[in-house]
């Protein structure tokens, strides 16, 4: 006869223990730890009857793969690898009222029309979900919904030849199965719902997905082996100030990882931006100091953004740093290296960094954009106007090359740039690596001297003549103490 067991179970990171304690040993949270009752069939370990051979196979066989489920919804796609794979499982986060729902409901509405598709909400009606679809202009789709938070009801569903193909689960917070005796949204009652879940998708062959909470962290609401359990984790991104979305995948058993989709939300719902470069630029003609376009690449495809930065004087004994879309750890780096390595003192003044449009870059080929946009402003001269930059920036203030060089500069002589500012191509096996400079003026730049050296050869060509004018910019030399051949140079 199955007994109850009882343990207290961290909401935070999962972690179980057998008396309460304010705090959680593991994760550190306070006031996470809940009481969670659930019946353990085996008390004394497995007894019963013995268990069935398995049987093993190769690693090539006779069967013929399923083609995948594409929607149509080419950034939805592109993300999920190229489409969705049968038997599949999906979890989609982000934060609320992102337009994770509302995506969704796009995209069956879609894959409506080659197969059969189901929406199950557990937090919504369905009389609330065909107004979200009248007003997006998705009311005739033969999608099929239904609402209902209990598992099992769900299992005896999918049984049948009519069973759906597509099966969204909105959200996995509010399942809950009934031989548990905890609350829904609890770490048990998560993760014994997708386990539940995901063997039904893996045995019927339908494509699942998920959809879950975040935490204030931004984290997926739940316990971590929830991501190690689907095939497919994509975070559902984007400012609320801003008009756009991104669909990021963190973890793709069937496609690229850290591949990106843009969205912009309008009355109609979700539209995909196939150009997101054109999205995240604005203006390209970029004439005051401060401003630089990087050439990043998101996933496989590449993406132009503009970084802008602002140095201005400071009263207080610690000037602030303020970062928006940028590692705050790496400005310092940057800012320490700029400082040692070519003098330019930074350290007594106030330094905003923003990456325009709300994009969130990590790449550490933004470096010398970075570097870039904080001379420029120290100077108050302006970056050559339709002019990308990429590179990476030592410690020693060398510029390191980065990779997928060619994808960078096709992207900006697409967008009518004419120049580019990049690191110098080091020779591998003996031979010097050509460029497609795709009609671009190419500046490569091996250290920071020499980009310093770059940014006074424009001063000078820009420097009115009238000394009455003198006071309009302010001048290399002065922004930073510079001695011997250096200054002769400048």
């Amino acid at each position: 006869m199955a007994r109850k067991s009882t343990q207290y179970v961290c909401q935070s990171c999962g972690s179980a223990f057998q008396k309460w304690a304010g705090r959680c040993d593991t994760c550190g949270e306070w006031n996470t730890l809940t009481e969670e009752v659930s019946l353990d069939e085996t008390p004394k370990g497995l007894k019963g009857p013995k268990g069935r051979k398995i049987q093993f196979v190769g690693l090539t066989g006779s069967e013929k793969q399923p083609a995948r489920r594409v929607s149509g919804i080419m950034e939805f796609d592109r993300v999920c690898g190229g489409g969705l794979v049968a038997g599949s499982a999906l979890l989609v986060g982000g934060d609320p009222g992102i337009g994770k729902s509302t995506l969704l409901i796009q995209v069956l509405a879609a894959l409506s029309e080659k197969c059969r598709c189901a929406y199950i909400s557990g937090e919504e009606s369905i009389h609330q979900i065909r107004l979200r679809a009248e007003r997006l202009g998705l009311s005739k789709a033969t999608t099929r919904l239904a609402t209902t938070t209990s598992v099992r009801d769900v299992i005896a569903s999918m049984d049948g030849t009519d069973a759906p193909e597509i099966v969204v689960i909105d959200s996995i917070q509010t399942m809950f199965v009934d031989n548990l005796d905890s609350a829904p949204g609890t770490v048990a009652q998560v993760r014994s719902s997708s386990q539940e879940l995901i063997r039904l998708a893996k045995r019927q062959g339908f494509a699942l997905i998920l959809v879950g909470h975040v935490t204030k962290d931004g984290a997926i609401a739940g316990p971590r082996v929830l991501e190690h359990m689907v095939d497919t984790v994509l975070y559902f991104e984007g400012d609320r100030s801003h008009q756009f979305r991104i669909l990021r995948a963190v973890k793709n058993r069937f496609g690229p990882t850290d591949e990106i989709g843009v969205f912009e939300m309008s009355q109609q719902g979700l539209q995909e931006v196939s150009n997101p470069s054109s999205l995240f630029l604005g203006e390209t003609s970029l004439d005051i100091s401060g401003a630089s376009v990087f050439a990043g690449i998101e996933g496989s495809r590449p993406v132009l953004v503009e970084i802008q930065a602002l140095i201005a004087p400071s009263s207080q004994a610690t000037p602030r740093r303020a970062v928006v879309g940028w590692d705050s750890a790496r400005l310092a780096m940057i800012m320490a290296v700029l400082e040692t390595r070519t003098g330019l003192a930074l350290g007594g003044s106030e330094v905003y960094l923003n990456v325009a449009g709300g994009l969130k870059i990590s790449e550490p080929a933004a470096d010398l954009a970075v570097a870039v946009s904080l001379i420029s402003s120290s100077c108050d001269v302006a970056v050559p106007e339709k002019t990308i930059i990429f590179g990476e920036i030592g410690l020693s203030g060398e510029i390191r090359s980065v990779s997928q060089v060619q994808a960078r500069l096709k992207e900006a002589a697409k967008l009518g740039f004419i120049g580019a500012i990049i690191p110098k191509q080091n020779e591998r096996s003996g031979k010097k690596q050509t460029l497609d400079t795709f009609g671009l003026e190419l500046t490569e730049i091996g250290n920071l001297k020499e980009l310093l050296a770059l940014f006074a050869t424009a001063l000078a060509k820009n420097k009115p003549q009238d000394t009455s004018q003198k006071n309009t910019g302010q001048s290399l030399e002065t922004a930073r103490p510079v001695s011997g051949p250096e200054q002769q140079s400048a």
